[in-house]
């Protein structure tokens, strides 16, 4: 009985140990970061830039691994069912967010089967439309629209992107009838508008800033309340015809679900510190993008509110789950 019960004290005394130690252990190896978008989005720009900070800090290689298709869900669900130690994170937009509502038929459900770990950024998205088309304003476009209903099309990098509900929340608040035409990814999108075959899109204003100043797109407004720092020329949509439109798209990171707390919180910590500093947040500011910072529970809860908030929109758009 000595000999059981001096074993028995040794074996927790050894997990007491080992547990701080998994921690401080972690990463050990290289960390994947898949971004369920295509090249050259927001979500793969950003994911990059923070991984290789992560890199810096952390000792090892965080990989960016682009997952796109199927609206952002065939990246997620290889998240989802990734094994929950920390070597595999999810790059999400608020894509993912209104996937909860749009995709009834997904493999996995956002709160459910992943944990929040940290937001990174929000921006602006920037209405543009291609060289071809006729309108120079924002009013001349609606008017446009409303002569051709049904006419005009606006691209997006898939359904249920926020590119896609800006489309359908700027329809609603206008009275005017655009097709819909979705794309594998924002890169796909976006040369379509600039190639004339698509005639309108909502796009990052960090993405197509410099298509702007190249004079391949014509950018009519940004979607926030206040102008952009990066388009300060470009009215937004609220003071331009479209009272009380807004739309923005914001990143964050999460991991499966059953992710060790330990790793969540330094994960949330380390991200935390990167957005914050003074080089990232004045390079982001010339990109439109301003950093953001929570707790993993208070981007839960984030996470929740916008599910519900876009949930609304879909509902009074009329768009039914696919």
């Amino acid at each position: 009985m000595r000999w059981a019960a001096r074993l028995g004290l040794m074996v927790a005394a050894i997990a007491t140990l080992a547990a701080p130690a998994f921690g401080q252990a972690w990463p050990a190896k290289p960390v994947k970061i898949v971004v369920p978008f295509g090249p050259g989005g927001p979500a793969d720009i950003y994911a990059r830039i923070v991984g290789q900070e992560l890199t810096s800090v952390l000792g090892q290689q965080f990989i960016v691994e682009n997952k796109a298709g199927a609206g952002g869900t065939i990246g997620t669900d290889i998240v989802a069912k990734a094994a929950p130690d920390g070597y595999t994170l999810l790059m999400m937009s608020n894509t993912l967010t209104t996937n909860e509502t749009l995709l009834a038929n997904k493999p996995y459900a956002l709160l459910r089967d992943l944990v929040p770990v940290a937001p990174v950024n929000s921006s602006d998205l920037v209405m543009v439309v291609s060289p071809s088309v006729p309108a120079k304003t924002l009013k001349e476009f609606i008017a446009l629209a409303k002569a051709q209903p049904g006419k005009l099309a606006y691209a997006s990098a898939g359904p249920g992107t926020p590119y896609h509900l800006a489309g359908e929340l700027f329809a609603t608040m206008t009275g005017t009838e655009l097709l819909h035409v979705p794309h594998k990814n924002s890169g796909e999108a976006r040369t379509d508008v600039m190639g004339g075959h698509v005639q309108m899109m909502f796009d990052a204003v960090t993405a197509m800033k410099s298509n702007i100043e190249a004079g391949q797109v014509r950018a009519l407004a940004t979607t926030g309340m206040t102008r952009s720092s990066v388009l300060p020329d470009v009215p937004t949509l609220n003071e331009a015809g479209v009272p009380g439109y807004e739309a923005t798209i914001w990143l964050g990171f999460m991991a499966p679900k059953g992710t060790p707390p330990e790793i969540v919180d330094r994960l949330n910590a380390e991200i935390g510190e990167i957005v914050a500093k003074p080089a990232i947040k004045e390079a982001w500011a010339r990109q439109g993008a301003v950093p953001m910072t929570m707790t993993a529970a208070e981007f839960g809860s984030f996470l929740k509110s916008d599910i519900e908030k876009w949930a609304k929109v879909i509902d009074k758009a009329g768009l039914k789950p696919q």
